[in-house]
C-alpha cells in the first residue's frame, strides 16, 4: 500500500497511491504473488514498482491482510488471501513496466477507502492513518463537564482563572513524536543512499527531543494539576526519547567506523523504526481524550508490538548472516555488523516500550 504524508505537522494527511487494475479498471493496491525466494514484503514493493512506478521504504510487517474473489483466464473464480505491506514512497517514476496498461492516482484515506471494492481493503485503509485530529483533540475538563450539565458555564470562568495551570503536555508529547518520525524517515534515507547529510539531520533532530523533554519534565515539576500521573508522563516521553538517543547512537556508529553498504536486514529493521514512529505520533494525539480513543490506541500499541516481534526476527536472521559471512575471515566487519544491529534493535525495543506505557495510561484512565 503506497503512502505519503502531506507535510511535516503531526496532523498531516495521509495520502494513499491506488492503481487500476488490468482487466475491469476498477481501483487496487499493487500486488502480485511473491517469486521463488524474494520475502513477501519485497516482492510488494517490486509489485509497487512495477504496476505503480513508485519506489520507497517497504515494512516488513503487514498493516494486514484481505480476502477477495480473483478470476483465472480458465474461468475459475478463486479466492485469494493479500497481505498488505505499507510502502512510504520516496519517488515516483515517470516511466514504469505497466504504465500503459494502469492508471495511477493518489487519494485521501476516506477517498482510497470508497473507491476500493474489498470490504476489508477498505478497513485497512481507514484504520492506516491518524484518526480525524480535531475530533480525537477535543476533552472536556472535569470542570468544563460540570458547568455544561448545571448550565452555569458563565458562573465557572471566575473560578477557571484561579486554577492552577496545568501545563501543555500535550503539545510536547505530540512535538515530540514529530521529531522521532523526521528522525526515524532520516535514518531509513541514510540506510538507502548512504549520504551524510542524514547523519546530521539525525543528531539535530535528537538535540530537538532533548530540548522537549527537558522542558517537559520542568513542567511536570511545575505543575499542579496533570492530566496523568506524573510517573506515567516521564516514562513515556522518557521511551519516545530512548527511540532517537538510540537513533543518534546508530548513525554516530555509522560515521565512526565509515559504513555506506547496509544489509537488506538493516533496511527492513529501518523500514520497521518508520512505521513504528509514524504510530507512535498518531497515538500522542489520541491521549487528550483515552476514555474515547481507547479502542484505537489499544490497536496501535498492539501493532507496534508485533512490529518489534518481527523485528527481532529480522535481527536474527541479519546477525546470523553477518556471522556466516564476515566471522570466518572478517572478525572486525562482523562486530561492526553486530554493534549496528545492536543499536537498531533498541530502537525497535524502545518503541514497544512506549507502546506499553501507552497501555498503561489507557487502563488507568480508559
Amino acid at each position: 500500500m503506497p503512502y505519503r504524508t502531506e507535510g511535516n505537522a503531526i496532523d498531516a494527511p495521509v495520502r494513499i497511491l491506488l492503481v487500476t487494475s488490468r482487466e475491469n479498471k476498477r481501483w487496487v493496491i499493487p500486488k502480485g504473488n511473491p517469486p521463488q525466494g524474494v520475502s513477501a514484503h519485497s516482492a510488494a514493493a517490486l509489485e509497487a514498482e512495477e504496476e505503480a512506478g513508485v519506489r520507497g521504504l517497504v515494512c516488513p510487517t503487514p498493516l494486514g491482510s484481505y480476502r477477495y474473489r480473483k478470476r483465472r483466464r480458465n474461468g475459475a473464480s478463486l479466492m485469494v488471501d493479500v497481505d498488505v505491506f505499507p510502502l512510504a514512497v520516496r519517488s515516483e517514476l515517470p516511466d514504469w513496466k505497466e504504465r500503459a496498461e494502469r492508471e495511477r492516482r493518489w487519494f485521501s484515506l476516506a477517498e482510497a477507502a470508497a473507491a476500493v471494492e474489498e470490504p476489508d481493503l477498505r478497513d485497512l485503509i481507514r484504520s492506516f492513518g491518524p484518526s480525524e485530529f480535531k475530533a480525537a483533540t477535543q476533552r472536556y475538563g472535569l470542570l468544563t463537564a460540570v458547568a455544561q450539565k448545571s448550565k452555569v458555564t458563565n458562573m465557572f470562568a471566575w473560578f477557571q482563572r484561579l486554577l492552577p495551570k496545568t501545563g501543555n503536555f500535550f503539545e510536547m508529547f505530540e512535538a515530540h513524536a514529530v521529531t522521532v518520525v523526521a528522525g526515524a524517515d532520516a535514518l531509513s534515507r541514510l540506510l538507502d543512499d548512504g549520504s551524510a547529510d542524514h547523519i546530521r539531520e539525525v543528531i539535530e533532530r535528537e538535540h530537538d527531543a532533548d530540548e522537549i523533554i527537558r522542558e517537559m519534565l520542568r513542567t511536570v515539576r511545575e505543575t499542579f494539576l496533570t492530566p496523568f500521573d506524573r510517573g506515567a508522563i516521564t516514562s513515556l516521553i522518557g521511551s519516545m526519547d530512548d527511540a532517537i538517543d538510540e537513533m543518534q547512537a546508530a548513525v554516530q556508529a555509522i560515521d565512526l567506523y565509515e559504513v555506506t553498504i547496509f544489509t537488506q536486514e538493516m533496511k527492513d529493521m529501518a523500514a520497521i523504526i518508520v512505521d513504528a514512529a509514524r504510530l507512535t505520533a498518531e497515538a500522542m494525539p489520541l491521549l487528550r481524550d483515552v476514555a474515547r480513543n481507547g479502542a484505537r490506541l489499544h490497536e496501535l500499541t498492539e501493532r507496534l508490538v508485533r512490529m518489534e516481534s518481527h523485528a527481532d526476527e529480522i535481527h536474527a536472521a541479519g546477525l546470523k548472516r553477518a556471522f556466516k559471512e564476515l566471522g570466518p575471515h572478517d572478525a572486525l566487519q562482523f562486530a561492526v555488523h553486530r554493534e549496528l544491529y545492536k543499536h537498531l534493535e533498541r530502537i525497535v525495543d524502545a518503541f514497544e516500550d512506549v507502546a506499553n506505557e501507552i497501555d498503561g495510561i489507557v487502563i488507568d484512565h480508559a
